[in-house]
């Protein structure tokens, strides 16, 4: 295999927010970018819209000048739903003129809304192009494999989970009572059930905190804790980076993330490796991962009073807390470390470096 040839990675700016930035932040501790020969490109980033506007068109540029002249081993994506698609499937288009392999890598848990229903017939055909013209199309779970194969058949699928690092626990800074959310502080991610809940709590369970970590409706979220009264019992942080994430966990003795749609959060997996127990909705591809009272407990999503069901029974059951801590520590080490998903992303360059021509054209 030859790895002289630069091979092209584009996605945000790994100081940004969320799963991508993660991702690409343990790609690039882990050493891969450099054992690959891959040139990370910043195609989205925090900030002004002028600063996003010019750092995509610096992007196209970049990605236009490669395909012509150094011939790239590999073009690959990490794309979200949205106008984050759209930005990539037109690298993906530009990479496929020149005849360049390329990796569509998805992230986005509300990629089936946007591709079914938030989509015009020329947009689904857009996006159906794309999946099938990469050369390999990446999903976090087989859930999301079964929708992107049944939705484009021709798509060349392969599963490649996110993968977390460990050596993280530390139980004996666990604060009794303490639970963490960590994610975009909205509907989506089932904020407003997990403070109706709280509130269904505060009277039996007076010393319950809840620490929200995360960006987005942050003063429709404070006022909704206001009115149910529970106002002292939770702490906004906002968005927060890697050093305090860890602080937070360290403290928390449980973990819950309610959503309503999900790929498979990378949250979930640093609490995981942190050894909390885990309170969390079957959607995506969370059920794959988490069995219901073996390494966490399962909550419909929507529904407040299972979810507050769920949170007492964790709380009052120290002996429960421990043993789902424990299975869900084990279920990560088993599954989800860095070195896997590390071998499973060095296959598929490894494959498509020495595979035929890339699919071409647009």
């Amino acid at each position: 295999m030859n790895k002289e040839k630069v091979s092209l990675m584009l996605g945000t700016d790994s100081t940004s927010r969320g799963g991508i930035a993660s991702v690409v932040t343990l790609l690039e501790e882990e050493g891969f970018l450099e054992q690959q020969n891959v040139r990370y490109i910043t195609s989205h980033t925090e900030g002004s819209l002028f600063k996003k506007l010019t750092t995509g068109l610096f992007a196209t540029l970049q990605v236009f000048w490669y395909c012509s002249f150094a011939k790239p081993a590999v073009v690959y994506v990490h794309s979200a739903s949205g106008i984050s698609f759209i930005r990539k499937s037109i690298f993906l288009a530009i990479a496929r003129v020149f005849r360049c392999k390329t990796v569509f890598h998805l992230h986005g848990a509300t990629f089936h809304h946007f591709a079914e229903t938030e989509s015009g017939p020329l947009l689904r055909w857009w996006i159906r192009r794309t999946l099938e013209r990469s050369s390999t199309v990446i999903a976090l779970s087989e859930s999301w494999a079964t929708f992107l194969s049944t939705y484009a058949p021709a798509a060349t699928i392969q599963v490649i989970p996110n993968s977390v690092r460990f050596g993280m626990q530390s139980p004996e800074r666990e604060e009794a009572g303490r639970i963490l959310f960590l994610g975009h502080v909205g509907k989506r991610k089932g904020i407003f059930e997990l403070l109706k809940a709280l509130s269904l709590l505060k009277d039996s369970l007076p010393d319950i905190r809840l620490v929200i970590c995360g960006d987005g409706e942050l003063d429709l979220a404070r006022k909704t804790a206001d009115e149910l009264g529970i106002g002292s019992n939770v702490e906004f942080l906002g968005w927060i980076d890697a050093d305090q994430r860890a602080e937070e966990l360290a403290r928390a003795s449980i973990f819950t993330l309610p959503s309503h749609d999900e790929g498979l959060p990378m949250a979930m997996l640093e609490a995981m490796a942190a050894g909390k127990a885990i309170i969390i909705t079957p959607v995506g591809g969370i059920p794959e991962v988490i069995k219901d009272r073996e390494n966490g407990l399962l909550v419909p999503p929507g529904d407040a009073h299972a979810l507050a069901q769920a949170l007492r029974e964790i709380l009052e059951d120290s002996s429960l807390r421990k043993i789902l801590a424990e299975n869900a520590l084990r279920t990560v080490e088993t599954r989800f470390s860095a070195p896997a998903m590390m071998e499973q992303l060095s296959l598929v360059y490894e494959r498509l470096r020495e595979g035929t021509n890339g699919k071409s054209g647009f």
